[in-house]
């Protein structure tokens, strides 16, 4: 027996929180020295010598053991093992890298995982052909495309060509739109990794001051739908009061809802937005990682900070 797309549902979302936890920057133990240098573009008000630095990578070792315990739970009650499917464009050092990972990550917990590799002048046509035979096929729980995608290829098209549950980065216009009406999605990975920190470390969201700087639709955009929701709806939300800054907020303007914020989220490309110079002392900093938004070719930083 295959296993059933929805029932992949929440292996997938841990999954894509493994993958984001997995690429934390700084552990508690580190030598010193060690987090100055990760913090490198920093204030030093931020390294202050109460800071706690939550090492993501212990988080992600917990999640992936829990993981793979349900993954063995549902093969043991007569299911198929979950299988992944990676669509693959072009020769993108970075995305062979970040494949690498996901189909080792797969392979820790349990999950089967095939990776399908086309040349960066595969049409839209074929990928969206590809997409519509693994919707069909029932060995297949998860899809997955690696972004980006060659300029030729409407990124927002394939990712709607997956089926929505199976739509592994959770990218799909009805998997968004079922986030912002606070009902069961699959939801991208880095929003599952911020709202997995905040949950596991206990920072208090409810009736608090959020300001999430960045508004992707992959990262910005579904944490601010994540803190600002109902907790008492289908999908719980943080009951959080949230502001969105982006790349045309005044700074004078930035910096005054950062001195109002009870928790700072940076979900941009930090350094060069000038985010980095704003961070205030009493803050706590709770977490720094490397990602890459959808379409982006650059790095940016992933930074959720509470007040102490």
């Amino acid at each position: 027996m295959t296993v059933s797309a929805s029932a992949f549902w929440l292996l997938r979302g841990r999954l894509g929180r493994v993958s984001a936890l997995g690429r934390s920057a700084v552990s508690p133990l580190a030598a010193p020295g060690t987090a100055g240098r990760a913090f490198r573009g920093f204030r030093s008000s931020v390294l202050r010598h109460d800071a706690i630095i939550i090492s993501g990578t212990e988080m992600a070792k917990q999640i992936q053991k829990e993981i793979q315990r349900g993954v063995e739970s549902w093969i043991s009650l007569g299911n198929g093992r979950p299988h992944l499917s990676i669509i693959l464009v072009g020769d993108n050092p970075a995305s062979h890298t970040y494949v690498r990972k996901k189909i080792k990550a797969a392979a820790a917990v349990g999950i089967c995982s095939e990776i399908i590799l086309k040349p960066k002048d595969v049409s839209q046509e074929e990928l969206l052909d590809i997409t519509n035979q693994l919707n069909m096929d029932p060995r297949v729980s998860g899809i997955l495309v690696q972004l980006p995608l060659p300029d030729h290829v409407d990124e927002r098209t394939v990712c709607n060509g997956i089926a929505p549950e199976k739509d592994v980065d959770g990218f799909h216009i009805i998997n968004i739109g079922r986030l912002c009406l606070d009902q069961h999605s699959l939801i991208p990975a880095t929003a599952s990794a911020v709202w997995e920190i905040i949950k596991r470390t206990g920072i208090e969201t409810f009736g608090k001051n959020v300001v999430v700087a960045g508004r992707s639709k992959n990262a910005g955009m579904p944490i601010a739908m994540l803190l600002h929701t109902d907790g008492e709806h289908e999908r719980p939300g943080g009951d959080a009061t949230v502001t969105i800054a982006h790349r045309y907020t005044p700074k004078e303007q930035l910096k005054i809802h950062t001195l109002l914020a009870d928790v700072i989220v940076v979900a941009a490309v930090a350094a060069s937005r000038g985010y980095s110079s704003l961070w205030c002392t009493g803050f706590s900093l709770w977490w720094l990682v490397l990602l890459r938004s959808m379409g982006s070719r650059r790095a940016g930083l992933l930074v959720v900070a509470h007040r102490l």
